[in-house]
């Protein structure tokens, strides 16, 4: 027999059961359908994450902090107190100091487009009667004109010296304000906290116990809002993690407290000038390893979120692993559904198969046949089950992203169908059949014809 017949013997067969055929291919169609949503959104999930690190640039950026002493053995962290990548430094070791010259000195550095100090204090900002507590970053003019920051209105600080204040639209939403052109002009106060522990100040709290039960005072500053910047805070671009930037001039002349890591607490600066930490953006992701080389060597420690890769992998790897074992419990229920009804076909078609080997087929025909069949019922499951994950992972998306975006949240796209996902589905559908049918196929090739013939 040929291809063709096969097919067409096999075809016939099931149609002659259609509804027991039609329950069995839903079984593959569930299976299949759950367990390629399931994957299709694993997949989705990761390509959200480096599609958002993509943008942001994170992969570009280099944290670099001074190295100090430390005990042998004992682990750095970075800002955040995450393990830090450090070349082993020795216990009477210290790093150059991060100042200006430091950083126009890494700027030389081949590969390197740009470095900016992370200098935050914690304030009070107030426009007109409402306030709010955050995180105000110290910016340069060369940064702030260096595209990093997208403006919805105004222009950023010329140079860094005026009492001049950038502000993100989110945060002039929590202060009320929903039009960013009508906030260029505006005065924004800032009240900054001062740590006083001056040795009268220590004995006011110590024996008068009124009023104030802290050594914290506060300051208040003036400054014009020059623009209005799109998207700042956590979801903004390194190194600026904060909604209101100032210009490092006025900022000189403040008295506050200044807070780039809970490390400053432990590690004061002892000069002037210098930071704590710097980022340090790249050129390409390609450059990060002979950047972080340069700076060891001056000393310093780095943290790059791309050395974290293979961790992120793992990650996701164990994530796909999950959502396959969960969506592997449909397609065993599918697989032994095919069974049954391969067995119930050949004790139903036991006769038929007699005459079969009767009239000269071989105990080969006889198992292609029954192959034949699994495998239909394995294609049809595939392609309709891959439609069923379509159509569900749309309806999912789609509710999904009308809720969000009442809160503002942009529409994402939360299920990844590639071409690979399709095909591998279509072909595990027939590959799952197959091995489903192969005790059946076995059981149809072993039916001694003169038994079978007197079959009733």
């Amino acid at each position: 027999m040929r291809t063709p017949d096969y097919i067409e013997q096999a075809w016939a067969n099931l149609w002659k059961k259609k509804l027991r055929t039609f329950l069995t291919t839903c079984g593959v169609v569930i299976g299949i359908g759950a367990l390629v949503t399931m994957f299709a959104f694993g997949q989705g999930v990761q390509r959200n994450i480096k599609k958002q690190f993509e943008e942001l640039e994170l992969f570009n950026y280099i944290t670099a902090s001074v190295s100090t002493r430390r005990h042998p053995g004992q682990a750095e962290f970075d800002p955040d107190g995450v393990p830090m990548d450090h070349r082993p430094a020795d216990a009477n070791e210290r790093a150059e100091p991060l100042d200006a010259q430091a950083l126009r000195e890494i700027m030389r550095i081949p590969g390197v487009e740009a470095a900016f100090p992370e200098m935050k204090f914690p304030a009070q900002v107030q426009l007109g009667d409402d306030e709010q507590f955050t995180l105000v970053q110290v910016l340069s003019a060369d940064a702030a004109n260096s595209g990093l920051i997208a403006l919805r209105a105004g222009e950023p600080y010329a140079t860094d010296e005026p009492n001049e204040v950038i502000i993100s639209d989110m945060m002039l939403r929590r202060l009320d304000l929903r039009e960013p052109e009508s906030a260029i002009g505006k005065q924004l106060d800032i009240r900054t906290l001062v740590l006083d522990l001056s040795l009268g100040n220590l004995m006011r709290i110590a024996f008068l116990r009124g009023g104030q039960s802290l050594p914290i005072s506060n300051r208040t500053y003036s400054f014009t809002i020059v623009g209005v910047a799109e998207r700042m805070g956590m979801s903004g671009p390194l190194p600026i993690r904060s909604d209101v930037m100032i210009p490092p001039g006025p900022a000189e002349g403040m008295k506050k407290l200044e807070l780039t890591s809970i490390w400053d607490f432990f590690q004061p600066s002892d000069k002037p000038g210098t930071y704590s930490t710097v980022s340090v953006k790249v050129a390409s992701p390609s450059d990060i390893p002979a950047v972080e080389q340069k700076l060891h060597e001056r000393g310093l420690r780095t943290f790059a979120l791309i050395d974290q890769m293979d961790q992120m992998q793992t990650a996701f790897i164990i994530m796909d692993v999950f959502l396959l074992a969960v969506g592997m419990i449909g397609i065993t229920v599918a697989s032994l559904g095919i069974v049954n009804t391969m067995v119930m076909s050949i004790l139903e078609r036991y006769r038929e198969i007699g005459i079969m080997k009767a009239v000269g087929a071989t105990n080969g025909d006889v198992q292609r046949i029954f192959f034949y069949e699994s495998g239909m019922i394995g294609l049809l499951g595939g392609v309709f089950g891959l439609l069923l994950a379509r159509v569900v992972s749309f309806v999912i998306n789609q509710v999904i992203n009308g809720v969000a975006s009442g809160q503002g949240v942009p529409f994402i796209h939360y299920f990844d169908f590639s071409w690979w996902l399709c095909l591998a589905a279509i072909l595990f559908s027939i590959l799952v059949s197959l091995l489903a049918g192969v005790y059946p196929t076995l059981r149809a090739a072993r039916v001694d014809p003169v038994v079978a013939l007197r079959h009733d």
